[in-house]
């Protein structure tokens, strides 16, 4: 059954309710903090470091329905659970089961927004891609990205749902340095589409669309100019003061290779990136990480 929504079309306000604190979530936290929001988090682990931040932590695992507390009512719920691939658990169970878990005792949001994958798009022949594109992943974990956000349409409609690019920024860059350094050959097709996004980007489009969005909504949320392969890792290996990347262009059937448009961000939502490009984005958070 459909689960409500408490006044999905007014402006954010009440408490936060985080589900996945990590990389993207904790610095969504911060900044609501910083603007004198309550913000609550859900945490298996890091419940101390999060109550140093002055984040109330919600002790409990979304994989345990048995160890989930209550929640607060009326809250707006952001679910960033992403995939840890030492938890001992399939990608499924995680994206799917766990969500399956919150939204059996989660009281009516105010709103709700889903921070999913533009893995959900299986084009493989370089064209453009935008909301209205078909959204069928040849890959398992693409089709279970694309299940979890069929769940969350049928049980809770009104839920905004952001497809998120490849998330960059500081001490998350590809773990390449050593292999650039030593010149040793990246293996792929240096001629496929990358589509990627600053971290600090994508959480002024989180933070917009908890306070604009209208229900319902459905945003693309990548950078302006997609890059290939070989234009990213040659400018990181300019910035890390490496050789030209060599690459092993080994087959890859079936492979992603498209790029995707973020207009309908930009228009509903007046978004605009500080980041409109790696040539931006690159530096600034190599910059932060040597910081």
């Amino acid at each position: 059954m459909p689960i409500a929504i408490a006044h999905p079309t007014e402006p954010t306000s009440g408490p936060l309710l985080i589900f996945g604190c990590g990389y993207v979530g904790l610095r969504v936290a911060q900044q609501e903090r910083q603007a004198g929001r309550t913000v609550y988090a859900l945490t298996r682990r890091r419940a101390e470091l999060l109550a140093q931040q002055g984040i109330l932590p919600l002790s409990g695992d979304v994989l345990a329905p048995e160890s989930l507390p209550p929640f607060p009512a009326e809250a707006t719920v952001l679910y960033a659970v992403g995939y840890d691939r030492f938890c001992g658990r399939s990608m499924r169970e995680v994206y799917l089961h766990g969500l399956e878990h919150v939204l059996e005792r989660l009281p009516a949001p105010r709103r709700f927004v889903y921070l999913s994958s533009t893995s959900v798009y299986g084009q493989s022949d370089g064209s453009w891609v935008d909301e209205d594109s078909p959204a069928e992943p040849s890959d398992e974990s693409g089709r279970v990205v694309r299940d979890a956000e069929l769940l969350l349409r049928q049980c809770l409609p009104h839920a905004i749902i952001l497809r998120s690019a490849g998330i960059y920024g500081p001490n998350r860059l590809l773990r390449r340095r050593e292999q650039l350094l030593q010149h040793e050959p990246i293996s792929g097709d240096p001629h496929r589409w990358l589509n990627l996004i600053h971290v600090d980007d994508l959480v002024a489009a989180i933070r917009l669309a908890m306070d604009r969005s209208p229900p319902a909504a459905l945003y693309n949320v990548v950078d302006d100019i997609p890059v290939t392969r070989q234009e990213f890792y040659t400018l990181l290996a300019e910035l890390y003061g490496a050789p030209p990347p060599r690459f092993a262009d080994l087959p890859e059937p079936r492979a992603n290779h498209r790029r995707i448009r973020n207009s309908r961000l930009r228009h509903a939502l007046h978004w605009q990136p500080r980041y409109p490009s790696i040539r931006e984005g690159l530096p600034a958070a190599l910059a932060a990480s040597e910081s």
